[in-house]
């Protein structure tokens, strides 16, 4: 999570595939293209999976990574804990999205299947007698033209695409738990937390008497001894150094 070019990625591939799910789960309302009543819609579709748990759900987390990328790093820890929510968010999303394809999958579509009324001609097979594996007995469903074929395809894809969410975003999510733990943060631009370096927010510059912090782009990185010291101690340093040997021997701009 706190990889800026990773998160990024992660954010980017997020959004579309939260897109998609949103533009699958639409196209589930019109079978083959069709308008129907209501009535004559599949009950799976109803439960918004596609909209609501690979779409909105996801497209929060994204767009969180998108604009923020790793810039929480160098903050407090606590302010970590946001990003790990809405990633944990997310996850849960996309596995509701998974959970309901699922079961769109193995009960079929809702369809008339030649005597006018509209019903579920799949819902009580067994998983060796599945329509699935038994294409030839797609050919039941009448009207709508193609439901099956329509309901299995869009189902498929929202069923991979919430996998593929609930991966990214469980990913990030233990990314987030790591660096709160475990204090691990790599910036673009930043040393790792093996060399002798330590990043410090624009409350520490006012705090060493910058007449302003320092823009973003331009924050400095103290030199320190012992990259594992504590804040409090990197503080003492920190002021100390700069006072005694000025601003340029102590810190350099990246």
């Amino acid at each position: 999570m706190c990889s800026e070019t990773g998160s990024r990625c992660s954010g980017m591939l997020l959004l579309a595939l939260a897109i998609m799910a949103i533009i699958a789960n639409l196209l589930l309302y019109f079978p083959n293209g069709q308008v129907l009543e209501l009535a004559k819609i599949t009950d799976l579709v109803w439960f918004f999976h596609g909209f609501f748990g690979a779409g909105l759900l996801v497209m929060v987390p994204a767009l969180m990574l998108l604009r923020g990328g790793g810039g929480v790093c160098c903050a407090r820890r606590c302010g970590m804990l946001f990003p790990v929510l809405l990633a944990i968010q997310g996850t849960m999303g996309a596995m509701y999205c998974v959970v309901i394809s699922s079961l769109g999958l193995l009960s079929g579509p809702f369809c008339d299947t030649g005597s006018g009324n509209y019903t579920y001609p799949f819902r009580n097979n067994t998983l060796e007698d599945n329509y699935l594996f038994n294409q030839p007995t797609w050919a039941i469903c009448r009207e709508p033209e193609h439901i099956v074929l329509w309901n299995v395809v869009l189902l498929s894809i929202l069923l991979g695409i919430g996998v593929v969410e609930a991966v990214l975003c469980l990913s990030q999510a233990a990314s987030g738990l790591g660096n709160i733990f475990c204090g691990t943060c790599v910036r673009k631009g930043q040393p790792s937390s093996s060399t002798p370096y330590w990043c410090y927010s624009s409350q520490l510059a006012e705090e060493k008497g910058f007449a302003e912090p320092p823009p973003q782009s331009q924050e400095h990185i103290a030199r320190m001894p012992n990259p594992g010291d504590s804040r409090k101690l990197f503080k003492e340093r920190a002021r100390e150094c700069w006072q005694r040997d000025g601003e340029e021997k102590c810190f350099s701009q990246r």
